[in-house]
């Protein structure tokens, strides 16, 4: 399913375990002026070590469940078992930590039978949508981006929501914030899907976060500060 796959900066909070990630660092990609041999940023590094602890600590989690977080090389999509792979895979796109983060929601969101579907059997509608469109796109993005959110404040990250329609007519996204938080609110009070809650789980142990509540995540919010 689609993320947010233009963010150009990410904040960085990655846990000791593995390797020593700095979480005052913000990544911004390298300059086209800069030769290609130049080393690359200290950030850009380790932002690449902190999306391999992730899939590491993603995998582990549900190693019970036959299923792989993927580093994809072009847009994402989630692909059952078959010939090719013995194992399901969610690939995000282009190595993105937050794009990571929202596949998983939508694979916890997913029940067992769309699980045996690429992509869950949904027709995505590309950029360029128009406002009837915009409006179905946002109507099924609203649990998953709430999920995300959730897990980007378990990993200690920042969050904002994504319309994802650059090309198209321009969303509402003051509205849209309000209706992904309306969700975090209900998923706080009633409970995550059981997957979600045990990768939220997974993240707060692994990174020493603070357990969640609506406060908390709201200092975790770009849309809300």
């Amino acid at each position: 399913m689609q993320s947010n796959t233009s963010a150009k900066q990410f904040l960085l909070n990655c846990p000791s375990e593995f390797t020593h990630c700095d979480p005052t660092i913000e990544m911004t990609r390298v300059a086209p002026h800069v030769s290609q041999f130049a080393v690359l940023p200290t950030a850009e590094v380790e932002e690449t070590q902190c999306v391999d602890e992730l899939i590491t600590l993603f995998n582990q989690t549900f190693k019970a469940l036959n299923t792989r977080l993927v580093r994809g090389a072009g847009e994402p999509i989630y692909l059952p078992a078959d010939a090719q792979a013995h194992y399901h895979r969610i690939e995000f796109a282009h190595g993105f930590f937050n794009s990571a983060l929202h596949e998983v929601a939508h694979w916890c969101i997913a029940g067992e039978q769309r699980r045996q579907q690429v992509d869950y059997g949904y027709w995505y509608c590309p950029d360029g949508r128009n406002d009837e469109q915009q409006q179905a796109f946002e109507q099924v993005e609203v649990k998953p981006q709430a999920i995300e959110w959730a897990f980007s404040t378990s990993a200690g990250r920042f969050f904002r929501v994504s319309t994802d329609n650059l090309a198209g007519v321009e969303p509402d996204r003051t509205a849209f914030a309000h209706k992904v938080s309306n969700a975090l609110q209900h998923y706080l009070q009633h409970g995550f899907p059981s997957r979600a809650h045990q990768f939220i789980d997974a993240l707060h142990t692994h990174y020493q976060t603070t357990p969640l509540t609506l406060e908390l995540c709201l200092l975790h919010s770009k849309d809300f500060n």
